[in-house]
């Protein structure tokens, strides 16, 4: 990104947008409704896709005889998100986000086409490939949407509506991937979703297209790029390696290494990986809370049907309620009168989810109640969503207009990267003790519970919690030093971050 000049007063540089005053109506009002129904349009797509994933997985990894690479289908996605998330930060910077958006969108859709075709899991897991590349281009592009299309005193009604947004597929992806699954088969959990595609594409273009052009009045940074797919391939080799046993895996896993760490600490703002105060610690935040959370889920339901007994519809449905418990806990982060309290809120929020995760593995012992998943996910929710719109907020704050994509890349980056390393790491443990022995014997809906490890599970369980619990020391350092909010630059800027003249928002102030 451009340096600042050192003779352009910090005042000349306003954050993120010029804030005009909202239309009566807040984010529904007349001046914003098509975008954001559009967003929301967007978002459900994503999620409806998200949900059904986690419910059909069983199923897939048996249909097609993968059970072993199990957690790849998860991390292929995380993966190559995150070369196309920093390719859509330098888009949006250069161009606008609409074709990045509507260009993910359709990439999205191919890839869901491709995974529903799979005849072998590989060709499966580059299905899901396909639709990290178009996930990444498409999440990114949205934040750039809410910088430069809201005033600041919406933008956290509207993070929070993209929480909201997974309300509904939440609620019915579950119901409606197990029903499909267990009668027309999973392929159709895949196929028939790109038909959704089109709802979002009519809704938002006119809205869009009103948004100013941004000149490209500077090159695309092929170096960040260069850098991401540089991450994205550091992270398949080492996904790749730990899914191997023996000797031969240290070469792919060394190679993983060589690319992924001087990568990635050169893509994300510098002092990232030791918690500094401020951007960094908002962006290693968001690796640490998803990551944690996906990890954990990803293997729910995978140890309901074999540990318990449960069909594949009950098992995914076990997961529903932290979704709606996501979009409270955002709708509560969004209330005026907790502004003052963000930080203390986003460290609550991630010790919630440490409690719930550690509670999860509580159903591998005899006695206890299969609901206790239930509820535990419904506090998992909850605090996920205090933290993520929370996180997002204060990165809108943070950045200045023309870092806006960088630094809303660099957040997705950590939010993928943490995905990857999390769920990598729980099929690793997951290996390790026992897992594929266990898994092995599963099928998708049976009436027993099967005889395996239990311990293949609580491994997984008890490390996430644990990471959790760390990133609710992270929650502890997120204010700038000096407690004012700094406006600062891109991943990669060395000039030093202005400070923003604004005090931070009073209670009554957004």
């Amino acid at each position: 990104m451009t340096a600042v000049d050192p003779r352009e007063a910090p005042e000349a540089r306003p954050l993120m947008s010029p804030a005009p005053v909202p239309a009566a109506g807040g984010v529904l009002g007349r001046s914003y409704r098509a975008l954001t129904l559009g967003i929301i349009s967007v978002v459900s797509l994503i999620a409806f896709e998200a949900s059904a994933v986690n419910t059909a997985m069983p199923a897939v990894g048996q249909a097609l005889d993968g059970i072993e690479l199990y957690a790849f289908a998860f991390s292929a996605y995380f993966t190559a998100s995150l070369f196309a998330m920093a390719l859509s930060g330098e888009w949006c910077d250069r161009g606008g986000p609409l074709a990045p958006l509507f260009t993910g969108i359709a990439t999205f859709g191919a890839g869901l086409v491709v995974a529903g075709s799979a005849q072998q899991m590989w060709t499966f897991v580059a299905g899901r490939g396909v639709q990290g590349l178009g996930g990444g281009l498409v999440i990114v592009a949205l934040y750039v949407v809410v910088g430069r299309a809201y005033p600041e005193t919406l933008r956290p009604a509207v993070l929070a509506a993209f929480s909201a947004a997974w309300v509904l597929p939440v609620i019915a992806g579950p119901l409606v991937a197990g029903t499909v699954t267990e009668h027309l088969g999973w392929r159709w959990v895949f196929l028939s979703i790109p038909v959704l595609v089109l709802l979002p594409l009519t809704v938002m273009l006119p809205a869009l297209r009103k948004l100013p052009p941004r000149p490209a009045d500077e090159p695309v940074d092929r170096r960040r790029i260069l850098l991401a797919l540089a991450v994205a391939a550091g992270a398949g080799l080492l996904q790749y390696a730990a899914q191997e046993r023996g000797w031969p895996a240290l070469l792919p896993a060394a190679a993983g290494l060589a690319l992924l760490v001087p990568a990635v600490v050169r893509l994300l703002p510098e002092g990232t990986f030791r918690a500094a105060r401020g951007l960094p610690s908002v962006v290693l935040i968001r690796g640490v809370a998803a990551g944690s959370l996906v990890a954990a889920e990803s293997f729910i339901p995978l140890m309901l049907v074999t540990e318990r007994g449960l069909s594949t519809t009950m098992a995914g449905l076990s997961l529903t309620g932290g979704g709606l418990t996501w979009a409270l806990g955002s709708y509560t982060q969004s209330r005026p009168r907790l502004e003052p309290y963000r930080e203390r809120i986003m460290c609550a929020g991630l010790l919630m989810m440490a409690a719930a995760i550690a509670a999860v593995p509580l159903v591998l012992v005899g006695g206890v109640p299969v609901w206790t998943v239930a509820a535990a996910w419904l506090v998992a929710g909850y605090g996920i969503g205090l933290n993520v719109s929370s996180g997002s907020v204060l990165l809108l704050k943070l950045s200045r207009p023309e870092d806006a994509g960088s630094n809303a890349a660099s957040l997705q980056v950590s939010d993928a990267l943490g995905n990857i390393v999390f769920v990598g790491l729980g099929g690793l443990l997951f290996g390790a003790f026992g897992g594929a022995a266990v898994a092995g014997h599963a099928a998708p809906d049976v009436t027993n519970a099967a005889s395996g490890r239990p311990a293949a599970f609580a491994a997984v369980f008890v490390t996430m919690a644990a990471v959790a619990v760390a990133g609710s020391w992270v929650a502890t350092r997120l204010k700038p030093a000096g407690g004012g909010l700094a406006a600062a630059p891109a991943a990669g800027a060395k000039t030093a971050p202005a400070v923003h003249p604004r005090t931070p928002s009073a209670p009554g102030e957004r």
